[in-house]
């Protein structure tokens, strides 16, 4: 961005001491982000001997090519650049091209060979935990079991964490959903693989358990292949990876090409579009063939399907005869034909949306009471081996249907990630079941175990939470059909639309224009420069859970997300979501301001005084910053003053964070005598900077729950096994 505002400035007779300093400041900047950006890469260079010489010519070239731009722009205090013998940016403009693509080529290199690195983590990672996997398997006793179990949540921990960063980097939302799909199949599989295994070691001799245990290690194999997959971007066996195509999908391709013969009457042959018409109508088969589907909605189906390739064969006609002769009246038949097309399918797209969703949510009520499962509990705990099959046949065809309202859901999802999440839903329903059924069966065989009974409740969780998951995904459906998208999305630090704000609804939320980016891209700046500083400061801390360091690194990320605004980036999208950002910044801030009032009383008395008047300044700023959030604003010029003046508070917030930071440290090295600082690595492996708070809701979800799963471990007494 910076290095384009160079390339495009304009060559004007007249510059302004104004202008000259805008340029040196922008080639300063430059090359201060090149030298901090190298530094990272020198850092990864050193603990990566392998790809140490490749990434250190890519550093040595993108730190030449920095030094250059700042060199040909540093004509600030030059009062007639062009005359002077100094080479700068007017005087030879192709040199700052050249300096500004070695710069984005050597730049490009280094985060191509820092992805690589990535990549081999998560490789590595996976291996650690598949071959711990396997020793778990093969274990004989609750002591070598707890043991192992132990490391294996480690494991996973940081299996989480880097798989959780890089489903957040992927750009592709195909991608991205098939990593959450995965991701949470660990997270949920992880559990059962706890209390699966303990169950098979309580009753080694039991076939159920058995294949129970079994059955997870499998899906949890499969899913953590399907994450290699996704990071190395490849398939076993050279395999292409085949979508089935959605009814959505398809009559959204047919509508396409029938109104591209608008433009172009000679792009396709009448061949092709009637195939692609075929296949959407082979695809309806799944709607009129299900059993689940009523009467009425099959009748509607088959009717408009009829109707498809009786407006197919009338467009055809005309079509043929307009490319033979071009005339008005052929044309407004030709228009007439295609509209008839195209609202046909337009009613058979909301007919088999109407079937799919209708039966899903019936289905979705009538299972909300768990009657199936509470029964399996009921009669497993009794011992009654007749009653738990009865229940267990009805537990099939409660799969069955479920799984059937996933695949139709599919077919109306509306977006690539939510057919991915019916397809993932389908096959946890699928597994889930059986395993239902085989935990039931060994809790029949082995009524008063307590640990078969737990195992069973383990199951029958995954199972009620799955369908949880599936109301959750109906509404994003009908969301995506009616155009109300988005409009619901929670964000990692904001508060929900309409909880603490009143009036919410009466505003409409805007974004900046271009005008107004451009604006506030330099006070955007300014505060991405002071949320490194402040990454920096907390990174020196020993005790990355103190208080302190936690509200730190809180609001550093949040001050990066309303950076990422300024640029039209990130997750903040309207002024209303940057608002509410504020709003919270500002009261992590007041708390911040309660944690430094506590630990004054831990400092000496001569630091105390200086300590508090940092901590009410912090305060006073922290309260400015929620009244102008909390402000009203009508008309667009009046928001924009609003948002500058947020992120204006913002950034005065964070420059006093940076000298609070620093400070308490040296205070608290100086109370405990013992140093709290330590040298921090310039790269770690388990935490790029990104603008994710490392304790927000989605990084604690991205542990997979292991901390409660380390919990139940210690807990595990080996009364059991005796």
């Amino acid at each position: 961005s910076q290095i384009t505002t160079l390339i495009n400035h304009k060559d004007k007779p007249k510059r302004s001491d104004k202008t000259l300093q805008a340029i040196q400041r922008v080639g300063q900047a430059v090359n201060l982000a090149v030298g901090r950006f190298v530094t990272v890469g020198e850092a990864i260079a050193n603990e990566n001997h392998e790809l140490k010489e490749e990434m250190n010519v890519a550093c040595i070239e993108a730190r030449r090519a920095g030094e250059t731009i700042a060199q040909l722009t540093d004509v600030a205090s030059l009062d007639h650049p062009e005359s002077d013998s100094h080479i700068t940016i007017f005087t030879d403009k192709t040199g700052v091209v050249k300096a500004a693509r070695l710069l984005l080529s050597s730049v490009t290199k280094v985060l191509v060979l820092a992805d690589r690195i990535v990549i081999k983590q998560i490789i590595t990672s996976r291996n650690k935990v598949l071959a711990t996997m396997e020793q778990l398997e093969k274990v004989s006793s609750f002591q070598e079991f707890v043991q192992i179990f132990s490391q294996f949540g480690n494991e996973m921990v940081e299996f989480a964490h880097l798989t959780g960063d890089r489903q957040n980097d992927l750009k592709d939302e195909k991608k991205k959903a098939r990593m959450a799909a995965s991701r949470a199949v660990l997270e949920k599989c992880t559990m059962m693989l706890l209390t699966a295994s303990k169950t098979c070691l309580r009753h080694p001799d039991c076939e159920s358990a058995r294949v129970n245990k079994d059955g997870v290690f499998h899906r949890m194999r499969l899913a953590l292949e399907q994450v290699i997959e996704i990071v190395t971007d490849s398939r076993p066996n050279g395999e292409n990876e085949m979508a089935p195509i959605s009814i959505y999908s398809g009559i959204k391709e047919f509508k396409n090409k029938v109104e591209g013969l608008r433009e172009n009457l000679y792009f396709l042959s009448k061949e092709n579009l009637s195939t692609m018409l075929e296949v959407v109508l082979e695809h309806t088969e799944d709607f009129t063939d299900s059993a689940y589907t009523s009467h009425e909605h099959r009748e509607h189906i088959l009717e408009l399907s009829k109707q498809a390739k009786m407006e197919l064969e009338q467009l055809v006609s005309v079509w043929m005869q307009a490319q033979n002769q071009k005339t008005k009246d052929l044309m407004e038949d030709l228009e007439v034909a295609i509209l008839k097309t195209c609202q046909c399918m337009n009613e058979l797209k909301r007919e088999v949306h109407s079937a799919a969703t209708s039966l899903a949510a019936d289905l979705l009520k009538y299972h909300t009471d768990h009657m199936v499962l509470k029964a399996l509990k009921i009669t497993g705990v009794e011992g009654n081996l007749e009653a738990v099959a009865e229940y267990t046949c009805k537990l099939s065809e409660q799969k069955e249907q479920l799984v059937e309202m996933c695949r139709l859901l599919r077919h109306v999802s509306g977006t690539e990630p939510l057919e991915i999440t019916c397809i993932h839903a389908e096959d946890t329903f699928q597994v889930t079941g059986p395993q239902i059924i085989s935990a039931a069966e060994t809790l029949a065989l082995h009524p008063s175990s307590k640990i078969a009974k737990e195992n069973l409740e383990v199951f029958c969780e995954a199972w009620e939470s799955q369908l949880s998951d599936m109301s959750m995904l109906l509404r994003e459906i009908n969301d995506v059909f009616e155009g109300r998208r988005g409009e619901k999305r929670v964000y990692l630090s904001l508060p929900r639309p309409g909880k603490h704000n009143a009036n919410l609804k009466a505003l409409k939320p805007v974004k900046l224009d271009t005008e107004e980016q451009a604006k506030i891209a330099k006070l955007g700046l300014e505060l991405h420069l002071l949320t490194s500083d402040v990454d920096s400061e907390t990174e020196k801390w020993e005790d990355q859970e103190n208080e302190i360091v936690q509200h730190g690194q809180g609001m550093s990320s949040m001050a990066y997300s309303m950076y990422l605004f300024t640029r039209g980036e990130g997750l903040l999208k309207t002024t209303q979501d940057l608002f509410h950002q504020a709003e919270i910044f500002a009261a992590e801030g007041t708390k911040l301001a309660s944690a430094l009032h506590a630990f004054s009383d831990q400092v000496c008395n001569d630091d105390k005084p200086l300590l508090l008047l940092e901590a009410e300044k912090l305060l006073s700023l922290c309260k400015q910053l929620q009244m102008t959030a909390k402000a009203s604003a009508q008309g667009k010029s009046a928001t924009f003053t609003k948002v500058d003046a947020c992120i204006l508070k913002t950034r005065n917030v964070m420059t006093l964070l940076c000298q609070l930071l620093p400070l308490c440290c040296k205070l608290l090295r100086k109370a405990t005598g013992n140093g709290c600082l330590k040298p921090a690595p310039p790269w770690r492996e388990d935490r790029i900077q990104t603008g994710t708070n490392a304790h927000s809701p989605e990084r604690r979800a991205e542990t997979f729950g292991i901390k409660s799963l380390e919990n139940h471990v210690k807990n595990m007494t080996f009364l059991e096994s005796k």
